[in-house]
């Protein structure tokens, strides 16, 4: 999904600098509401990945045998928490660029 988004950003700047038509800007919301189901998405995993992991950081507190199931879980949410900020940020960026393309038009 990073490197699609990627491309995607890098389309839609070299786009937004030629001639625009309202069927771009069409397609263009419309991959920007599939951006934002994926950015919803994550943000609920992200945020059960945060549940589990402070449920079994509570367990862990009663016996032991739970924190390594927490560490584990730590780690997930690290690096969704990472996948997560990536889409928000770029999906904020695909709307300055919406907002350019539809100035011009």
């Amino acid at each position: 999904m990073k490197k699609y988004l990627m491309n995607y950003v890098r389309e839609m700047e070299a786009k937004k600098t030629s001639h625009v038509t309202s069927k771009d800007l069409e397609e263009f919301r419309v991959k920007i509401s599939f951006f934002q189901h994926e950015r919803l998405i994550h943000l609920l995993v992200t945020l059960f990945f945060a549940i589990f992991a402070l449920v079994f950081l509570a367990l862990g507190m009663v016996s032991y045998i739970f924190l390594p199931i927490f560490f584990i879980l730590l780690v997930f949410l690290i690096f969704y928490i990472l996948h997560y900020f990536f889409l928000e940020n770029n999906v904020q960026y695909l709307y300055k660029i919406y907002d350019e393309m539809a100035k011009k038009l």
